[in-house]
């Protein structure tokens, strides 16, 4: 890596993460102006459900960070892990944290609350000449709704609440770039990623993940899973309803895979793919469909051993794939109920 590219990632890292943030506290009216310093015209933005695609920085000034901004006033932004670098020749920033704001009023349907309300997020960002030019974009809104006292699934079989920042505070560095640690870091968690595929369909053991995992190592799982502390616990909360529930399922469908330091970032739009033969995952019966994910992984990795695992994951877009939508159902409650059959309309 030149010092060249490393001072590019250092100044795309900068030029992102403080251009969110401008764009998350300004005014709305000064939404574009501020956007146009780092986002390109043309920008391809991908979110999550029910959002989906966004094309163009007006579309994504009105429809993301206005209508935002319209039902959290006083909304802020504040990032937990930051890394930058290059995957597969392109340059990219991934971070993820949340937005914080009084919920004062009605947003994607979901009811206001007028109390403080965070939004987790997963990003990732291709950047071209200091602009970005493509964006993936995860709000965890089963989170969102939680704190809104709506349940539209069950419990979390892991903990639920806030997601930690990284243990040691080394989160969020805008100022420089690791990239040989984090190429070391990277090549660590996709080594862990690919036994994940050696499962033999019988036995958690034939994955053999107790080489990559610190004995306490803490698992953040999205709205609907929840958190999980060591292995047993990961197994226990996630891998095993997971596994049962999507047996074939295939992940490593990457759109970024980058180290900047002791962090490590994958992420497929999807990233995962499956079959949904298994009873029980979130509560769900199988539904026999195929079933692609928007995942991202953040790692943080030290002394040889993953310590901290971030999931943001569109526990949403699974739901109305196999065949439950979330923001349907959440519309009846409300008052909106379907009158007419789907093929009617």
């Amino acid at each position: 890596m030149t010092s060249s590219s490393n001072n590019r990632f250092v100044d795309n890292k900068r030029r992102v993460i403080e251009g969110l943030r401008s764009a998350a506290s300004c005014s709305t009216a000064d939404t574009i102006s501020v956007l146009s310093d780092f986002v390109a015209p043309t920008v391809r933005a991908h979110f999550f459900e029910p959002i989906n695609e966004l094309a163009g920085r007006e579309s994504l000034s009105e429809n993301f960070f206005g209508a935002l901004k319209k039902s959290f006033p006083d909304l802020a932004r504040a990032e937990t892990i930051v890394l930058s670098g290059e995957s597969d020749g392109a340059e990219m920033v991934a971070t993820t944290g949340h937005y914080v704001g009084t919920f004062a009023h009605d947003w994607l349907g979901i009811p206001a609350t007028h109390k403080v309300t965070q939004l987790r997020f997963g990003e990732t960002h291709r950047v071209e000449d200091g602009l970005i030019t493509e964006t993936w974009v995860i709000i965890d809104v089963i989170d969102v709704l939680r704190q809104a006292g709506v349940a539209l699934t069950p419990p979390s079989l892991g903990a639920e609440g806030l997601w930690l920042p990284p243990g040691d505070g080394s989160g969020v560095d805008i100022y420089s770039v690791d990239s040989e640690k984090g190429a070391e870091t990277l090549r660590f968690s996709r080594e862990m990623q690919e036994t994940l595929m050696q499962f033999d369909g019988k036995s958690l053991a034939s994955m053999k993940q107790e080489r990559y995992w610190s004995p306490t190592f803490l698992w953040f799982g999205p709205g609907g899973i929840g958190t999980t502390r060591g292995l047993q616990g990961f197994q226990a909360h996630h891998q095993i309803p997971f596994l049962i529930a999507f047996p074939d399922r295939r992940g490593g469908q990457h759109l970024i895979r980058m180290g900047d330091g002791m962090f490590a970032v994958t992420g497929g739009w999807p990233s995962v793919t499956a079959t949904h033969t298994g009873d029980g995952w979130l509560g769900l019966a199988a539904s026999g469909r195929n079933v692609r994910m928007r995942v991202m992984d953040f790692y943080r990795v030290d002394r040889g051993k993953i310590v901290e695992n971030w999931v943001p994951l569109d526990i949403v877009h699974v739901l109305k794939q196999i065949g439950y939508d979330v923001f349907e159902r959440l519309a009846h409650l409300r008052g909106q109920p379907r009158l007419q059959l789907p093929w009617e309309e």
